[in-house]
């Protein structure tokens, strides 16, 4: 018997969200604790205490951003993996620029490389402050989106991952230089307390749990099976798989023991509904590590990371549902279908893809269609224009009269998305467009 995952305390987030904004106001008041009497009894100069709250402000942010892709599961469950990568992203872009702002502060308009060097001189932890601003600068830069798009996804995550020398290569300077940390022992708490929660959720869930999880179901390759065109199924067996907390809809991050470029983890969903003795993956060849899934041997040895994701039945309110898949998007959605306890004939699966060959799972979903009465829609071919998510046989239709003429009754039903995240915009306005309520439409973006 799989495991209950119980749902998310509707408290949470909320919650969450009232604490991530306090930290900012607590660090703000420790400040003034020093900055303004500073100020008030003409000590440092206006800049000077400007930066430091710049500083303040950046290490706060910094590890907040830490906690965001802790991998921690209440905050997984209650934001989705795609929310907290959204604001991750915005929170370290906001922390990079408060550091910057410090720099220049600090340094001043008046020889600043003097006064750069002579920091640099005076401060044992100032060289690791420069080597923890350089770490920074190489993530954000491969953050940016034009950046992103140049490089491949196991290179970026490898790039991404000096975020964390950054955050402990500026904590010697923190400790030597910036007095507001350990000004009062309120200060020394505060930041004791939000360095001690960054790295011990780092620690537990993004090396722990992932460790303990692999080598307590050992899982391994046990066949590869060719799907569609580019596109292959990998079955995984192991031990104890119905104590895997998973379900149907979410992903793990994936790391196949097969030789070099093991270390490079990639998300894959679940492409059917979780099972006590085999789990299942679909993969379309689109980068290196994806691409070699193709040629896994059997018996390769799998480290796990996870389950993400909340594009799961958690979210289904019971009655009718429509699923729109484009792509490798068919694999949540499809082990959704398998997994929801809608009633016959009360599910519709819309499946785009481009060619006809590129259409998988045929066999799954005709058995879905007869047993459980899914009404398939297929739309193959190119699209109708540049920014449709319909193909040609619609140019006719503007994107809310398809979706009205496609899926009569929409507002009534749960919807569901999955695809390429153009393709998934575009489609949710048209949602939007013919009244399905926000609360209703279900959607986790997998691009990175």
């Amino acid at each position: 018997m799989r495991p209950r995952v119980s749902p998310t305390p509707r408290w949470w987030a909320p919650t969450a969200r009232a604490a991530a904004g306090l930290s900012l106001v607590v660090v703000t008041v420790l400040w003034a604790r020093g900055g303004i009497a500073d100020l008030t009894a003409g000590g440092r100069p206006a800049a000077g205490a400007a930066g430091r709250l710049a500083a303040l402000w950046s290490a706060d942010l910094l590890l907040l951003q830490v906690l965001l892709m802790a991998r921690i599961p209440l905050v997984e469950r209650a934001f989705g993996q795609d929310t907290l990568t959204r604001w991750h992203r915005r929170t370290g872009f906001a922390s990079f620029q408060l550091l910057l702002a410090h720099v220049v502060l600090a340094t001043g308009s008046r020889a600043p490389v003097r006064r750069f060097a002579a920091f640099v001189a005076g401060d044992p932890g100032m060289l690791l402050a420069v080597a923890a601003l350089a770490a920074l600068v190489l993530v954000v830069v491969t953050s940016v989106r034009a950046a992103r798009r140049r490089l491949r996804y196991e290179s970026w995550h490898l790039l991404h991952l000096y975020a964390y020398l950054g955050v402990a290569l500026a904590l010697p300077h923190e400790l030597t230089a910036g007095r507001d940390f350990t000004a009062s022992p309120a200060a020394r708490a505060y930041w004791c307390a939000l360095y001690a929660a960054a790295a011990g959720s780092v620690l537990i869930f993004r090396l722990g749990t992932p460790l303990w999880r692999t080598a307590r179901h050992r899982l391994r390759v046990d066949h590869v099976v060719p799907e569609a065109h580019g596109l292959v199924s990998v079955y995984l067996h192991g031990r104890r798989l119905d104590r895997l907390p998973v379900r149907a809809g979410q992903f793990f991050v994936w790391r196949f023991l097969d030789g070099r470029g093991w270390s490079r983890g990639n998300p894959f969903s679940l492409s059917g509904p979780p099972r006590g003795d085999q789990l299942r993956i679909t993969v379309k060849g689109l980068g290196d590590g994806s691409a070699r899934v193709a040629t896994l041997a059997p018996g390769t040895r799998v480290l796990i990371e996870g389950p993400y994701g909340r594009l799961t039945a958690e979210s289904y309110r019971g009655g009718p549902v429509t699923m729109l898949a484009c792509g490798v998007g068919i694999t949540p959605l499809l082990a959704l279908l398998w997994d929801l306890p809608y009633g016959h004939g009360q599910a519709t699966l819309v499946y785009r893809a481009r060619h006809a060959a590129e259409v998988a799972f045929l066999d799954e979903l005709e058995w879905l269609a007869q047993r459980r009465g899914v009404r398939l829609v297929p739309l193959i071919g190119p699209r109708a224009h540049p920014t449709s998510w319909l193909p040609a046989e619609y140019a006719d239709y503007t994107d809310a009269e398809a979706l009205r003429e496609i899926a009569p009754d929409l507002a009534d039903h749960d919807l569901y998305l999955c695809g390429p995240d153009r393709w998934t915009d575009a489609v949710r306005a048209a949602a939007r467009a013919v009244g399905v309520p926000a609360a209703h439409l279900h959607r986790e973006r997998f691009s990175w």
